[in-house]
């Protein structure tokens, strides 16, 4: 039996002033509370961090998935666990050992994710599979939000969901990155499971809709190994 597809939207298209409602506004629709974090290290850019999200945390029952942009995430992922958040993925182009952290963000109570950038290779990453619970692929380079989504980055999607069905494997496949009503279907089809959309949603009159919306397309498509 096909997972039923998931849609994380993404708080980084969201009004910062106003995240409590912002995250209320996809309440009843989202599945999960895309949280993108950047240290203007790893990736050009600042966003929020974990105070932030321990507030946030508060103000919804929506599971969070925080994806960590940031050097050394072995020394921050586990607070973002800690602080409640369901599945915290981090880049493997910041994690020496991502076997031994997937390992204490488990321990933390979270699900654990590992993020392939758009210019990183999946392969040697692809025997992690049975250790995360979350493969998350970009489809854009990671660091911005609103970029065009790229889908030369596909590739990457079917091969993961390949290794998937050929280890019977129970792990969640994200995209992220240019997800809209015009992409979606394309993602699904690839093998994603799981989709990040920023705009497609914060930039819809209602943001619930748009989320029922795009569940809808990524549904009918289904997920193909």
């Amino acid at each position: 039996m096909k997972p039923s597809p998931i849609i994380a939207p993404s708080i980084l298209a969201a009004d910062f002033a106003h995240l409590a409602d912002e995250v209320r506004a996809i309440e009843g629709a989202a599945d999960w509370v895309h949280v993108d974090v950047m240290d203007n290290h790893f990736v050009p850019n600042l966003t929020i961090g974990l105070p932030v999200v321990r507030s946030l945390r508060e103000a919804t029952d929506i599971p969070f998935d925080v994806h960590l942009m940031i050097t050394d995430p072995e020394r921050w992922a586990p607070g973002y666990a800690e602080a409640g958040a369901y599945n915290v993925t981090f880049h493997a182009e910041a994690c020496d050992n991502p076997f031994a952290l997937a390992k204490t963000l488990r321990a933390a109570g979270a699900k654990a994710g590992l993020a392939i950038d758009r210019d990183t290779p999946v392969e040697p990453y692809l025997e992690l599979l049975p250790f995360v619970d979350t493969l998350l692929i970009m489809t854009i380079k990671a660091g911005f939000g609103g970029q065009k989504f790229l889908p030369e980055m596909l590739g990457k999607v079917r091969d993961v969901r390949r290794r998937i069905s050929a280890m019977d494997l129970e792990v969640r496949l994200e995209v992220d990155g240019g997800i809209a009503a015009d992409t979606i279907e394309q993602a699904a089809e690839a093998g994603a499971d799981a989709f990040v959309a920023g705009t497609a949603v914060y930039g819809a009159d209602d943001p619930a809709e748009a989320v029922r919306k795009l569940k809808e397309q990524a549904s009918k498509t289904g997920v193909r190994a």
